[in-house]
């Protein structure tokens, strides 16, 4: 396996801070995850929120299902991107925004941690953008890739899971392209005893599950300088509903299980279409101008059940009205930014830009046509300026503005029965606020890197949390004070040590909502409170190269979150695993063995936590994979062991989100995956 690590960051220019700034050089915490990393991520999990998981350790540990609501970064929602095109859904939230790629299509993830309002509305925890694969030189190049994965407990055709990929690019004078196609059949799911893993039948789940996805990309150079790229990706996952859930027992320590059956409804599904056509001139009278235009269809289907939210006495006997609800979204925009370096005899630079997005969507009940949500369309114009000042020539100061303004327009509806069939009045909201940043960064040897920054990050709570729970009758849009907007200050200082074969980094951050959110489970549902929150934690990272061939590296995060549950001023209460991830040290060891042998180690613990409410404790787990690969003549081959040592556990969000026996899920036991990559 390669020895490449993720803070390796010399040159790396993140296109996610919309001015190309170098990553060695960001006032906050940055991290990119090279493809390297990613593929060997992959090798052991296909789950993509495993691979953010597993190298980022501010993010909350994978729940192991289609849905990834209280996944995390920095204890506060990440803003979603796809080569800048925004994946979250920030006005309805599904959770679902990690699983619109396959990430074997992906050439490395920026993370920008920390609230910023850069790329606009959604990035509270910071942002995490995902770049696609770019072509390789080359007339016709074609790329294979097989895999398939196995549970050791039971090996049996339930079990069996695989996924196919085929890729072809290439460059031809002023062109270059890139067409990639996968295909993903998960199978049956067993926990460290060798039980299967409880289907997520309403949430979704990514056990028994199908999942495609073609991404298409055309790129032609107009000149030297200007180029001009059109680029789409379509991801499709769906449930096979080949499972039915049986209860766990929490007191007991006994997880929810699955046995074969046919769950009621439509098997739940991710649908996203995104496609983005960009344009760049590198000289336009000496600056550089970035244009993008953008869409992004989404559809998000969850699956049926009884619960008290759906019952309607009108419409059939309560406790037996099996419903779903099926969120979507369409979301139009645009980005514009002009960037002029080398002014004041080369001490400064300077990017402004103008955005625009146009949000639309609702939720209904796929089963009876009911609105749960209704129609809802946000409109959003946003200038902003992004300066890069050297004071001196070890000291650069770094600041910005972003003005943002807003609309959001709710049409008229009626709640549900199990919220007394209230008719709520439509109208609009206007929103206008401007956001600031400010970081200096100071580097008294070119070994040790100083930095400190202050940043706030733009957000909308979840309107539909809000809406389809509204009880009281008179009440209109106008009047609700829990749809203003969330603005978040992430205060962070840090240093950052490059020295031979040594590298690391620390920081300490702090981020504060006056008005914040918190995600609260009733009766099954996810809903939301509004209250003054506050995130606490430190990161800190170490990297040693022992010499050309092997390379280990250590990493730490420490999360604690508070919010105010009484509306007295005072942060007097503990956020939850919905909330929070657990604080977890990640440990790896690559290794060359020879120019054909690599390996991986991967060690990661998760500490105990407890709560507020006692009934929520976090028992910590210690997780060890495995990896090695083998350069054939043709091809490579490839052997990954997940959870090496079969580790019995129950997951993050079992422990400490819900109490409800219905999701306490075993994490996934020990799988052997054989891979074989061939390039011609």
């Amino acid at each position: 396996m390669s020895g490449t690590d993720v803070q390796v960051m010399d040159s790396v220019v993140v296109s996610a801070s919309r001015s190309n700034m170098a990553a060695d050089k960001a006032p906050q915490s940055v991290t990119i995850i090279e493809k390297e990393e990613i593929q060997q991520q992959l090798a052991i999990s296909g789950n993509s929120s495993d691979v953010l998981a597993n190298l980022l350790p501010s993010y909350t540990p994978s729940r192991g299902k289609m849905n990834g609501s209280g996944e995390t970064l920095r204890g506060r929602t990440p803003l979603i991107l796809i080569d800048g095109v925004p994946q979250s859904n920030p006005l309805r939230p599904t959770g679902r925004e990690v699983h619109t790629i396959d990430f074997g299509m992906v050439e490395r993830i920026e993370v920008v941690q920390g609230a910023n309002a850069i790329n606009g509305l959604g990035a509270t925890g910071g942002t995490i953008n995902i770049v696609t694969r770019r072509p390789e030189n080359g007339s016709f190049n074609q790329h294979i890739d097989v895999q398939a994965t196995v549970p050791t407990s039971k090996l049996d055709g339930e079990g069996f899971s695989y996924k196919t990929s085929y890729r072809a690019d290439g460059r031809s004078d002023d062109l270059d392209y890139l067409f990639a196609i996968s295909w993903d059949d998960q199978g049956l799911y067993r926990d460290g005893k060798g039980r299967p893993i409880g289907a997520d039948v309403t949430q979704g789940d990514l056990m028994d599950s199908q999942a495609y996805d073609f991404m298409g990309k055309l790129g032609w150079w107009l000149t030297d300088e200007q180029r001009l790229q059109f680029s789409v990706n379509r991801y499709r996952i769906k449930s096979q509903g080949n499972y039915v859930g049986i209860p766990g027992d929490r007191q007991q320590g006994i997880p929810t299980t699955s046995e074969r059956g046919d769950p009621p409804g439509t098997p739940a599904w991710n649908d996203v279409w995104t496609s983005s056509l960009s344009y760049v001139h590198h000289d336009l009278a000496g600056m550089e101008l970035n244009a993008m235009l953008f869409n992004q269809e989404f559809e998000g289907l969850f699956g049926a059940d009884n619960s008290s939210t759906f019952q309607d006495p009108l419409i059939a006997p309560v406790g037996t009205l099996y419903d779903q609800s099926r969120s979507t979204a369409s979301k139009w925009g645009s980005k514009i930014s002009l960037s002029k370096d080398g002014m004041l005899d080369g001490r400064f630079k300077l990017t402004a830009g103008i955005d625009t997005l146009i949000d639309k969507g609702k939720q209904d009940l796929y089963g009876t046509g009911r609105t749960y949500v209704p129609e809802s369309e946000y409109r959003n114009l946003s200038l902003f300026a992004q300066g890069e000042f050297r004071l001196l020539d070890d000291l650069t100061l770094h600041a910005g503005v972003r003005h943002e303004r807003a609309d959001l327009e709710i049409d008229s509806y009626q709640t549900l029965a199990r919220y007394n069939r209230v008719d709520v009045q439509g109208g609009k909201l206007k929103f206008d606020d401007t956001l600031f940043n400010a970081g200096l960064v100071y580097s008294p040897t070119k070994a040790v890197t100083l930095f400190g920054s202050y940043s706030e990050g733009f957000g909308m709570p979840d309107v539909g949390r809000v809406l389809r729970a509204i009880n009281t009758p008179g009440t209109t849009i106008d009047s609700l004070r829990s749809l203003e907007p969330i603005v978040t200050q992430s205060v962070e200082v840090g240093a950052r040590v490059n020295h031979g074969d040594w590298d690391g980094e620390l920081s300490v951050f702090q981020s504060d909502s006056d008005f914040g959110t918190r995600i609260v489970p009733v009766n099954g549902a996810f809903m939301m409170s509004r209250e003054k929150t506050r995130i606490q934690g430190i990161e800190a990272a170490v990297g040693h190269r022992i010499n050309q061939a092997h390379r280990v590296k250590l990493s730490y995060a420490y999360t604690r979150g508070r919010y105010d549950s009484n509306d007295d001023g005072r942060l007097d209460a503990h956020l939850d695993g919905l909330n929070v991830a657990p604080n977890r040290l990640i440990a790896t060891w690559s290794a060359d063995w020879t120019d054909k042998l690599g390996s991986f180690l991967q060690v990661q613990h998760a500490f105990d936590r407890g709560f507020d409410d006692p009934a929520k404790r976090f028992e910590g787990y210690t997780l060890v994979d495995a990896a090695m690969q083998y350069k054939l003549p043709r091809g490579t081959m490839r052997l990954a062991v997940s959870n090496l040592f079969d580790k019995q556990y129950i997951t993050y969000y079992s422990q400490s989100a819900l109490v409800e026996p219905a999701r306490y899920f075993a994490g996934r036991g020990r799988t052997v995956t054989l891979g074989y990559s061939l390039s011609f």
